[in-house]
């Protein structure tokens, strides 16, 4: 029972906290981690966080979602940037972070500094989303930074499990690093891909030979997840690779009319249990973050006892110096790499200029969340020979202090420097939507001649279907007659009255609704009749929405 009791405590705080985070106009991560605080003060418990449980749990569905959602042409053009930032700037700061730590803080053993500066190191995309949705970051700077975010994870962790078991063993290899760092990468990837097309496979196969079930379809898509996560730990992998790998497979998968592609009423369900799935994740696991941190808290003076500054206020100094340090190897970082990037491109044309802001907002979006905290807890308790693990508990106090601050300083600076921020150029895509919906109305132009000439075959009134098919068609000759204008202010004048049809068929559509509840209530049409029709109604809105 204090297990459910909890869990629904929880799920309580997550709902509580979307509204909190609008009346008080405080980032929601910032909310629900002072929820879960406020928790296990009133209540006196907590939830232990179990490291492994917790990336098994959380980390493989969102980490999945992502991969499954990015948009796969800008995280491929955008690849060298995403690349660099997830696999050159985590090596830079944990080299550097390591040596400024160990150097800051001389009671704390190299490789233990180079474990923290490890798991410092990646930024965590579900704080990155959230402090999106309070920041309007612009669309292609977000997607650099949910690609960044969904890779450097494996990084950091590796580069966390080699200093390890330099700590806990005293030995360490350049070349086992690298062999491990490979292994965990490929592997991780591979399992991902793989496990996702079987699934796949499989799932479409059983779909043509029985029919689809909209459940079962919806369930193993959330089971995929998990199983490339856990076959990927089983060979010893990097399971959060495989889980992103999975996802970005998924949509490969889903898209067109292959083997893979599901029903449309599949389709809108899953879309509803996934963001629900993204809700609810993304808050517990903030929620659990704030639970932690009052005993993380409360053994301050315990913790700053084994240092040569004895002072507990030195804890604050450490943590500032650390999320100092942070910002300025990513500043310096991101700013190297833009202008490489751009000088590599100097042959496209004149290069945009790499503004101060840019860069600055690229440092401090890399906010640190829920995934650093649960790496830092994975640290062992003792080393090989038995003895206790030097720093521990100091390590974990200074990740949890840079959490807090990193998300404190994206939430209240991030939207002041977002103002007026210089931006290369992003390509329109206004064209590429018309031509896709001039192609996508020719084929069902085809279609519906095709059909209607099949349907009207050997029937008695051939007219009908002739009729039919024209009142069809005729819909789609105009939409192909709105997309091929070639005047701008033809092309404007269709936008325009797109929009309008829009607003007018979701009145339309609202008051159709609200007869529909109204005949219901008033017993003039059945509970059953008015559930089907409504459903209709809020389909058609969809659309328009």
């Amino acid at each position: 029972m204090h297990l459910i009791e909890t869990i629904l405590l929880l799920l309580l705080a997550v709902v509580v906290s979307g509204s909190v985070a609008r009346i008080t106009r405080i980032a929601l991560p910032l909310v629900q981690i002072a929820l879960g605080a406020a928790i296990v003060l009133i209540t006196g418990t907590t939830v232990d966080l179990e490291p492994d449980i917790f990336f098994l749990l959380f980390l493989p569905p969102l980490l999945f979602l992502d991969g499954w959602r990015i948009p796969k042409e800008d995280l491929f053009r955008d690849r060298a940037v995403i690349l660099e930032l997830a696999l050159g700037l985590v090596l830079f700061t944990v080299i550097g972070l390591g040596f400024m730590i160990w150097w800051m803080i001389p009671e704390m053993p190299l490789p233990v500094a180079f474990a923290l500066a490890a798991i410092l190191s990646p930024t965590d995309p579900i704080a990155v989303q959230a402090i999106a949705s309070r920041a309007p970051i612009p669309k292609r700077l977000m997607h650099i930074l949910e690609g960044e975010s969904l890779l450097n994870d494996a990084t950091g962790l590796t580069c966390m499990r080699i200093a390890v078991i330099a700590a806990t063993t005293g030995a360490f290899s350049i070349g086992h690093a690298v062999g491990t760092f490979a292994w965990l990468a490929l592997m991780g990837i591979v399992v991902g891909i793989l496990v996702t097309l079987a699934i796949s496979h499989a799932k479409g196969f059983v779909s043509r030979r029985w029919g689809e079930d909209v459940g079962a379809q919806i369930l193993v898509s959330l089971l995929i997840p998990f199983a490339a996560y856990l076959v990927a730990e089983e060979v010893h992998a990097s399971g959060i690779l495989a889980a992103v790998a999975a996802g970005i497979t998924m949509s490969f998968t889903e898209r067109g009319g292959g083997k893979g592609q599901s029903l449309a009423m599949t389709r809108i369900r899953r879309s509803v249990v996934w963001d629900t799935v993204q809700f609810v994740a993304n808050g517990i696991i903030f929620v659990i973050l704030g639970e932690q941190m009052p005993s993380i808290m409360a053994r301050a003076a315990e913790v700053v006892a084994g240092t040569s500054r004895p002072e507990v206020w030195w804890l604050a100094v450490y943590v500032f110096a650390i999320v100092a340090a942070l910002a300025t190897l990513r500043f310096v970082w991101v700013w190297t790499s833009l202008k490489l990037t751009l000088f590599r491109r100097r042959h496209r044309g004149p290069p945009p200029k790499v503004g101060l802001r840019l860069t600055m907002v690229m440092s401090l979006a890399g906010v640190r969340g829920a995934i650093t905290l649960a790496g830092i807890l994975t640290l062992p308790f003792v080393l090989g020979d038995g003895s206790p693990m030097p720093s521990r508990n100091l390590a974990i106090f200074l990740a949890a202090g840079v959490i807090i601050v990193s998300l404190l300083l994206a939430t209240f600076a991030l939207p002041r420097l977002l103002k007026n921020v210089e931006l290369p150029p992003e390509p329109s895509h206004e064209r590429d939507e018309d031509r896709g919906r001039v192609a996508a109305a020719s084929a069902a132009l085809r279609a519906i001649e095709d059909a209607s000439h099949a349907m009207a075959e050997g029937k008695p009134n051939p007219d009908l279907y002739s009729d039919v098919a024209s009142r069809l068609m005729e819909i789609y000759r105009h939409r192909i007659e709105s997309r091929t204008r070639t005047d701008e202010d033809d092309v404007e004048a269709a936008r325009l009255s797109d929009r309008v049809e829009r607003q007018l068929r979701l009145a339309g559509l609202a008051a159709e609704r609200e007869e529909l509840g109204r005949l219901a209530r008033a017993r003039r049409l059945d509970e059953e009749t008015a559930k089907r029709l409504i459903r209709e109604v809020d389909l058609q809105e969809l659309r328009y929405s």
